[in-house]
């Protein structure tokens, strides 16, 4: 049975903005590209036909003076492999997303349609939000060459030759299409149930962009997008641990509100994340064994995460009832929406009487949409719950699996499954089952790049406030990798599916950490200096500031 109306709703932005469905990076930062330009909202494009790869190929032989010597055929070859996002890549129904996320402006030039972030670009604006400062980073990037005032573009002698394009596209292009601000959507900054997932993001966006001057372009657009999908992953896997807790203790702990800020390692935030990853990357192996246990235990927590967020939920049309049709309860100061916490309190003993007399009426409606009530909910209604909880059975019997499904299809995009900078793998043809298609959580090279980058760039010894590469001991990294981010490689975590290594193991987390040094040699960040473990150092790709010689004392 589909539940009619608003019975079956589920998403609350208080819990996250994603409309929980397979995301693409490329889309998703296109669409926050907007946001960055139009102050939060999204934006409103009147433009008058579809955009098609012949349309962007004729824009540059009309203008020979600017691309000299593009033919037809290389021009279009280019355009559709090296400037454009393209759904459905080499089939019949291949169309055009947008261009590539290159410059602000890219976002002027996306196929809506085609193009969806599915909220995903609202919930990285607002947690960026949290310091305006990695905001006004993103857009001076990617805004560098336009006067805010005016509009008007003055490229850079450096712009590479696909932010030429891009430049070119708007200059010639841009008085044939309105863009405006969408205010019909307004912002709805909800406060963060933990604020440290927002902070970690921002510095480590603060960090990566000290690196503009340094990188081509196009690599570190595609180190934001890995970060941006690194971060979203991280929220939504501490969420699906948090919010559980959240509801059934009717508040968050106030450290989490906090952001736990300055508090010890020992004393960060209870649900902080921790993954144990496979850094070999080949199956059945005995770390690929342990990457699978950890992976298996947090996939076993979507199920519950549901079911809260459909209590939040139904709170939340709960307490609208009381605010609008009944008038006994009155809306926050200077805001038309309620918080999770604030719904929560809905629970208490002296909102029993209408809580009961508000849910009792939906289960009616659900009973009566069921012309013969199946065995599973007569079991549910024996039960003998209260309405609300009784109510939230039902919603969890009919739609649980379904956005249970659309859950993970999503999580799998953020964790970058099978794609560049994947924190996750499934071999191919894992939902059918077997022997070998478990989940496990892995390091990919291009995620470990992207970490390197944010983690060797530090303060300097000097009272400028500037930062500086500098080498880092490899012990020193693999801490900081599990105290930050809580991702372990040569360690099992002490919690979240393990209790600590056993004799077994030991072996798997050696081979792990030779894997993982391995790596870094292959990427370029490491050499072997001595077999001694405390000289064992990470070199910096990129120079920044002065590179001091890096000491044996641990910070």
């Amino acid at each position: 049975m589909a539940l009619t109306g608003s019975l079956g709703t589920f998403h609350h932005p208080g819990i996250s903005r994603i409309d929980y469905k397979a995301l693409d990076m490329d889309r998703v930062l296109t669409a926050l590209l907007a946001r960055l330009w139009h102050q939060g909202l999204p934006s409103k494009i009147s433009r008058a036909k579809t955009l098609e790869v012949d349309v962007f190929v004729k824009l540059f032989l009309q203008h020979p003076e600017v691309f000299d010597g593009f033919d037809r055929e290389t021009t279009t070859r280019w355009t559709a492999t090296h400037l454009l996002d393209l759904v459905n890549r080499g089939k019949a129904t291949e169309a055009v997303a947008s261009p590539r996320p290159l410059h602000g402006f890219t976002y002027r030039f996306r196929n809506s349609r085609k193009s969806r972030p599915y909220g995903a670009d609202e919930q990285l604006y607002e947690m960026l939000a949290e310091d305006p400062g990695a905001l006004a980073g993103l857009r001076e990037f990617f805004f560098s060459d336009v006067d805010r005032a005016t509009g008007a573009i003055t490229p850079g002698p450096g712009t590479d030759v696909e932010t030429q394009a891009l430049l070119h596209l708007v200059e010639k292009a841009g008085n044939q299409m309105q863009d405006r601000p969408d205010t019909s959507k307004p912002r709805t900054p909800y406060p963060p149930l933990c604020a440290q997932p927002a902070r970690q993001l921002c510095q480590d966006v603060m960090r990566l962009l000290y690196h503009q001057d340094h990188m081509p372009r196009t690599v570190l657009v595609d180190y934001l997008k890995i970060l941006f999908a690194f971060h979203l992953s991280l929220y939504h896997l501490r969420m699906m641990k948090l919010l559980p807790a959240v509801v059934e203790a009717g508040a968050a702990p106030a450290s989490c509100r906090k952001g736990h800020a300055g508090e010890d390692a020992a004393d960060r935030c209870p649900y902080r994340v921790r993954l144990f990853l496979d850094v070999e990357g080949t199956p059945g192996t005995p770390a690929a064994a342990l990457a699978e246990r950890s992976a298996e235990i947090w996939y076993r927590r979507i199920p519950r995460f549901v079911q809260a967020t459909y209590q939040v939920k139904k709170l939340d049309d709960f307490a609208e009832h009381l605010a609008v049709k009944t008038d006994k309860l009155s809306r926050p100061r200077g805001r038309n929406y309620f918080t999770p916490e604030e719904v929560l309190r809905l629970l208490g003993k002296s909102y029993r009487k209408d809580r009961d007399a508000f849910f009792l009426q939906r289960t009616n409606r659900v009973r009566d949409e069921e012309e013969d009530t199946p065995a599973e909910l007569k079991q549910i209604t024996q039960l003998d719950l209260d309405p609300f909880d009784e109510y939230v059975e039902m919603l969890m019997h009919y739609k649980g699996r379904y956005y249970r499904r659309y859950f993970v299809d999503c999580l799998d995009s953020m964790l970058l499954k099978h794609r560049p900078g994947a924190l996750l793998a499934q071999p191919r043809g894992g939902r059918s089952g077997g022997e070998n298609s478990a989940r496990r959580f892995v390091l990919d090279a291009r995620l470990l790049e992207v970490l390197l980058q944010v983690s060797l760039l530090r303060e300097g010894n000097d009272s400028s406030g500037d930062l500086q590469t500098s080498p880092m001991r490899v012990d020193e990294f693999l801490a900081l990798l599990r105290d930050r981010y809580g991702l372990y490689i040569d360690q099992v975590p002490d919690s979240d599916g393990f209790s600590g290594a056993h004799l077994d193991d030991q072996a798997a987390l050696r081979a792990n950490l030779a894997a993982f040094l391995n790596r870094l040699r292959e990427i370029g960040y490491y050499q072997d200096m001595s077999d001694a473990y405390l000289t064992q150092t990470i070199t910096p790709r990129y120079t920044i500031g002065t590179v001091e010689k890096m000491g044996v004392t641990a910070r």
